[in-house]
C-alpha cells in the first residue's frame, strides 16, 4: 500500500469514527465499544479491498460482508454512509422507531448489509454458508467476516471453523476482534482465549495476527489470504476496544454506554 492511500484511508476512518460517535450520541446510549474498534478494519475493506455497488447493493458479483457481532452496527452503518450506500441523515435514526438502522445489522431494512446478525455465533456460520454457495455458483466473490473476542466462547463458532477448515473455503477471509474485552470483564478473567492465532491453525485456517488499527499491515494481511488457495483466512486483529473515543477506549465497561450529544461533540473535536 503507497504512502498517499494509507493516509486517505486513515482520514475516511477518522471520519467513520466521528459519526459513529455523533450517531450513538444522537440516540443517547448504544454499542460504543466494539463499534470503534472495527472501524479501520471496515475503512480498508469498503474504500479499498471489497468489490461493492453502492447504486445496487445486491449485485450478484459483490463481495460480501457479513458483521457477526452485529452490535457493532453503528460502526457499519456510519461506513456505509459515507460510501454512498444511503443518506448520512439516515445515521440520525439510529435505532429509532420507524428507522432503518436497528441496533443490530439487518439486511432486509438496511442497503449494503449483506446478512441479518447479532445472535452471536450465527453470523459466523451464515458467512461460511454464503462462501459455500459462492463456490458452488463458481462465483469469484470474496466472503469477509468480523466475529469478536468474546463471540469466540460460541461453540457454534469452532462447529463452523472444523466445516470451514475441512471444506478449504478458501473464498472465505475471517477476521477476530480480538480487543480484550467482552460485555462484562476482560476475556482473561471470564474464558481466557489463549494463543488464538494457533487454536485456528489447528482448525485448519491460514492464520495471521496483525496490529488491527494499522490499515497497512490489515491490507498485507489481506492480500496474503487472498493470494493462498488451500484454505479459509483467520486475521486475528489486536486491537482496543473504544479506539478513537476519549471516554470510552479502554475503559473496562465500554461495551454500552450511555452519553449525550454533548459528550459526543467533546469525543468529536478530540479526534481533531
Amino acid at each position: 500500500m503507497d504512502k498517499e492511500t494509507e493516509q486517505f484511508l486513515k482520514n475516511q476512518a477518522k471520519e467513520i469514527r466521528k459519526l459513529t460517535i455523533e450517531e450513538i450520541g444522537n440516540l443517547g446510549s448504544g454499542h460504543i465499544g466494539g463499534a470503534m474498534s472495527i472501524v479501520d478494519l471496515l475503512t480498508l475493506l469498503y474504500f479499498h479491498r471489497m468489490k461493492v455497488d453502492p447504486k445496487n447493493p445486491r449485485w450478484e458479483e459483490r463481495d460480501q460482508l457479513v458483521v457477526s457481532k452485529g452490535h457493532s452496527g453503528p460502526a457499519v452503518y456510519a461506513t456505509l454512509a459515507l460510501k454512498g450506500f444511503f443518506p448520512m441523515d439516515w445515521l440520525k435514526t439510529l435505532n429509532k422507531g420507524g428507522t432503518k438502522l436497528p441496533s443490530h445489522c439487518d439486511r432486509n431494512k438496511t442497503p449494503g448489509i449483506d446478512m441479518t446478525t447479532g445472535s452471536l455465533g450465527q453470523g459466523f456460520s451464515a458467512a461460511i454458508g454464503i462462501a459455500v454457495g459462492l463456490r458452488m455458483d463458481k462465483k469469484a466473490s470474496t466472503v469477509y467476516t468480523i466475529i469478536g473476542d468474546g463471540e469466540s466462547d460460541e461453540g457454534q463458532i469452532w462447529e463452523g471453523a472444523l466445516f470451514a477448515g475441512f471444506h478449504k473455503l478458501s473464498n472465505l477471509v475471517a477476521f477476530t476482534d480480538y480487543n480484550k474485552q467482552q460485555l462484562d470483564g476482560f476475556t482473561k478473567d471470564i474464558l481466557d482465549l489463549g494463543d488464538l492465532a494457533s487454536k485456528w491453525a489447528a482448525f485448519g485456517w491460514f492464520t495471521q495476527e496483525v496490529d488491527g488499527h494499522d490499515v497497512a499491515a490489515l491490507d498485507a494481511a489481506i492480500e496474503k489470504a487472498l493470494a493462498q488457495k488451500e484454505k479459509p483466512s483467520m486475521i486475528v486483529m489486536n486491537t482496543i476496544k473504544g479506539k478513537g473515543c476519549n471516554f470510552a477506549e479502554g475503559v473496562e465497561k465500554n461495551h454500552s454506554m450511555a452519553f449525550d450529544m454533548e459528550k459526543a461533540k467533546e469525543a468529536i473535536a478530540a479526534l481533531g
